[in-house]
Order: structure tokens, then C-alpha cells, then sequence
């Protein structure tokens, strides 16, 4: 099966899997569902990728393993998250935009299938990784991705646990967490994601695939303009008085020391 032909049936992997988990939403009226299928849906196209191609094995059996542990660590975070707490607002607001009777099958195309299409997008480089294989051994660029995978996971994981911990302290109601990686960065879980989505285009790079780093783009947009930094920056200034202080002192994104 060449590049693109495997490439597509990733896509419609994608679909079948986004259909389905639409049918259990409109069951329960929670499209919030969508949200812990994130780094699930990224290890089922990694592992189908992983099955049909014929690239380097070691190299497809580190990339597949960097990629599931951050793919089921991200879903479960976002699951125990999201447990118990209903409907997320965005998607309350979009059900009452629409009306009930409308949006169990608009939230299809706006929410699911939107979805699955910017995740097989940014699947590239997991394919580009595992499809290629112009060396019979690793080299420097896989090292590379290594070690970005490691410092994003570091900062991605370790942000979110920070961040969990200090809401989690009723004390800390209205207040802005600046230690820890959040002291070097606003945003140190998207700066993370971004960083470890880099890694897998750095493997995809090591086996002469250029073309699979506009996935590796295509989430760092998403995170930076999107869906992710600018839309919560807009809600924190206008609902923490501290955060203005804090934007002033910290990065947004890149991390590097606090000004004084």
C-alpha cells in the first residue's frame, strides 16, 4: 500500500471511529466526549500506521511508544478532568446556539468530524516516521526527536500535574499559579504538546519525510492561535485581576525566565 492510499484509509479509520463516538454523545447529549478522544484517536492512527508500514523497526517501535504513552496519558488527564462535571460550557453554549433539536446532528460536522479531521491532518508525521526508511540505523535526527519528546512530555505532564494540584487547594480560588513551569511559561502544557508534536516531525525527518512537518505546524497553529493560547488568555485577563501582572513577568509560550 503506498504513502497516500495508507494515508486516506487513515482518514476514514478516523471517520469510523468519530462516527461512533457521536452516536454514544447524542445518546448521553454530552459532546464533551470529544475531548478525552483527542490523544486516543492520535494512538489508534499511530498503531494502525504502525502495522502497515515498513519502515525502520526500531524507529516505529520508538515513535509508537513515545506516542501511546503521551496519546492514554493526555486522554485519562482529560477524562479525570471532565468527571462528573457535565457538559463543557463551549459545547452547552453551541447546543443552546442551535437549538437541542438541531445540534445533535450539527454537533456531528462542527465537532466530531472537524476533529477527526485536524487529528488525521496532524497524524502526518506519526506515517512519515514509520513509513520511511532511508538508514538501517538511527540517526542524529531521531536523538533529536527523543530528546524534544522528553523535555515537551516533561513540561506537558508536569504542567498539568502542578496546575491540578494548585486548583485543587481551595486557597488558591481567584489566584494565578506562577511556580513551578508555570514561573517560565503561561502556557507550559501547550508549549509541551507543541514541543512533543515537533518530536514526532524530527522522526518523521529522520527517514527522509519532510512533507509530514506541516502536522507537526498545522498543531502548533491550533495550540497557538486557535484553540489554545489566545482563547485563554482572552478568559483569564478578564476573570483573574493578577494575570495582567503575571503576563507582564512571564512568556507567553517559549519558555525563558521571568522578568523581575
Amino acid at each position: 500500500m503506498g504513502y497516500f492510499e495508507l494515508y486516506f484509509t487513515g482518514l476514514l479509520l478516523v471517520v469510523i471511529a468519530m462516527t461512533l463516538l457521536w452516536f454514544v454523545s447524542v445518546l448521553i447529549k454530552n459532546a464533551s466526549i470529544v475531548d478525552p478522544f483527542w490523544g486516543l484517536g492520535f494512538v489508534i492512527a499511530g498503531i494502525f500506521y504502525y502495522y502497515k508500514t515498513d519502515g525502520l523497526e526500531i524507529r516505529k517501535l520508538i515513535v509508537l511508544t513515545l506516542l501511546i504513552i503521551w496519546g492514554l496519558r493526555l486522554s485519562i488527564y482529560l477524562a479525570w478532568r471532565n468527571l462528573g462535571k457535565g457538559e463543557d460550557f463551549r459545547y452547552q453554549k453551541f447546543r443552546k446556539d442551535y437549538g437541542p433539536k438541531r445540534y445533535w446532528w450539527i454537533s456531528y460536522f462542527q465537532v466530531f468530524l472537524l476533529q477527526g479531521v485536524l487529528l488525521w491532518l496532524i497524524s502526518a508525521p506519526l506515517l512519515g516516521a514509520q513509513f520511511y526508511a532511508n538508514e538501517n540505523t538511527l540517526n542524529f535526527f531521531d536523538y533529536a526527536g527523543i530528546l524534544a519528546w522528553i523535555i515537551g512530555f516533561a513540561f506537558e505532564a508536569g504542567g498539568d500535574f502542578q496546575l491540578a494540584r494548585f486548583k485543587s487547594n481551595p486557597d488558591n480560588k481567584g489566584k494565578v499559579l506562577n511556580t513551578g513551569f508555570w514561573k517560565y511559561t503561561r502556557h507550559p502544557n501547550y508549549f509541551g504538546d507543541a514541543a512533543v508534536w515537533w518530536a514526532f516531525g524530527l522522526f518523521s525527518v529522520a527517514a527522509g519525510s519532510y512533507l509530514p512537518l506541516l502536522g507537526s505546524l498545522l498543531m502548533t497553529l491550533l495550540i497557538v492561535k486557535v484553540s489554545g493560547v489566545s482563547l485563554l488568555e482572552r478568559t483569564l485577563i478578564n476573570t483573574k485581576p493578577q494575570y495582567k501582572d503575571y503576563v507582564e513577568k512571564t512568556p507567553a509560550f517559549f519558555p525563558w525566565f521571568p522578568k523581575k
